[in-house]
């Protein structure tokens, strides 16, 4: 249970989207939104740099204390069975990531249409922490609600490269997990780009009414 909050704690800090969202709603609301219509400049892209970037900063600054962490508790932090689950799981991460930033993104996107997004974020913030695995390893759950979940991205958002690197998942499993993870990476970015059109049409909308 130690090495499960360990490697938790890591991957939580190379993929958490911390005030990204809060930004993105911020931009929206105040209209400064209205200079990136003008610019050849893509939003979603402009975003996702930041988010990446505000990631290796951080890893960068927290390195050491980090580094500290996992001394302490080597003796817990047990190193992934081949190479080739090391692999996939620094690919999981990766799309962990992607798939956060773009949910967080979307979510963020409804100060189009609603004055307050903080609900909606606490919302899904609030699934993300009991679905995702950071608050207890889901495999403690029962095996049919476990499996429930696994229709839902929020898995795929932490405890999927987790269980990969304890090597919970191998072989098939880890192979068809990849493919949904990567498919809900997809999905999660068509949604997002549906709905800066649909903002954007109600934005420009709202505009030639004033």
């Amino acid at each position: 249970m130690v090495s499960y909050y360990l490697l938790m704690t890591l991957v939580d800090a190379l993929t958490a989207v911390n005030e990204d969202d809060w930004q993105i709603a911020a931009d929206i609301k105040d209209g400064n939104i209205s200079q990136f219509l003008l610019k050849p400049i893509d939003y979603l892209w402009y975003r996702l740099c930041l988010f990446l970037s505000g990631r290796v900063t951080y890893v960068a600054v927290a390195a050491i204390p980090l580094a500290l962490f996992i001394g302490y508790l080597h003796q817990y932090f047990v190193l992934p069975a081949n190479g080739t689950a090391f692999g996939c799981f620094l690919l999981s991460t990766a799309l962990t990531a992607l798939l956060q930033f773009f949910m967080s993104y979307t979510m963020a996107l409804l100060a189009f249409w609603v004055l307050e997004v903080s609900t909606f974020i606490f919302i899904l913030y609030a699934f993300e922490y009991l679905a995702s695995g950071h608050l207890f390893p889901l495999d403690i759950l029962p095996r049919g609600l476990e499996q429930a979940l696994y229709f839902t991205p929020f898995p795929y958002q932490l405890y999927f490269p987790v269980s990969i690197y304890m090597g919970k998942t191998a072989g098939a499993d880890l192979a068809r997990g990849l493919l949904i993870q990567a498919g809900w990476v997809i999905a999660a970015y068509f949604v997002a780009r549906f709905a800066w059109r649909r903002g954007i049409k109600t934005l420009l909308g709202g505009w030639r009414l004033t």
